[in-house]
């Protein structure tokens, strides 16, 4: 149904996006400093089933939707925003308490819920401008309607990408609780970074709140 060239030609162009850092990025980046690599790595799955629920919306023909309506693609790039400075603030609130969870945390005893995790990655995947721009926008250029069957050519292609996401985004994320492990041997400099962290999602989401789109 979809062709290998179709395959190939996607997979440059996600490559390319992919490879500028988004908000899904930096928010990894921001949780794996905040919280480390459990929280990051759960923080990436959350990104890619919110990312793919992009692909699902535009392929029910949803996502053009709010691609092309003003309102409604602000009303969610603004929902976005304003989830990330909740997390952002939560982070910078609690981050003397990060010596204590360093310590106690462990694989039976996360210090941060793995599903609550997952489930904040979903809502930065699904209301992530750039996600909702590029799906809507670059993903139905590379169907074949000779082929028939868009709505699955779009699911299918719609992997590429995800899976590209998954392998960056978890490198990034263990790159940046790689450094906040050396931050853990001080409880001050642990407590810069958790603080740092904070403020990096806070200024990720004014970020997306303040940035516009050419109509």
């Amino acid at each position: 149904m979809v062709s290998t060239h179709q395959y190939l030609a996607f997979a440059a162009m996600s490559l390319l996006v992919i490879l500028i850092p988004g908000p899904s990025v930096l928010f990894v980046i921001g949780r794996a400093l905040a919280h480390g690599r459990r929280t990051a790595l759960a923080t990436v799955l959350g990104n890619v089933v919110g990312s793919y629920g992009l692909v699902v919306a535009v392929a029910l023909g949803i996502g053009s939707l709010v691609e092309r309506s003003a309102a409604v693609f602000v009303a969610v790039k603004l929902a976005g925003a304003a989830y990330l400075v909740l997390l952002g603030v939560q982070a910078f609130r609690h981050r003397k308490e990060m010596k204590l969870e360093a310590v106690r945390a462990s694989p039976e005893r996360p210090a941060r819920g793995d599903l609550r995790t997952v489930a904040d990655g979903v809502v930065v995947g699904v209301t992530n401008p750039k996600g909702i721009v590029f799906f809507a926008a670059v993903l139905p250029q590379f169907v074949d309607p000779s082929a028939g069957r868009l709505p699955a050519q779009m699911l299918l292609l719609g992997l590429v990408p995800i899976a590209i996401g998954l392998v960056t985004d978890t490198l990034w994320g263990l790159g940046a609780s790689a450094a906040r492990s050396w931050f853990a041997r001080s409880e001050r400099r642990l407590s810069l970074i958790g603080g740092a962290g904070g403020f990096a999602m806070i200024g990720l989401g004014v970020t997306v709140a303040a940035t516009g789109r050419a109509d």
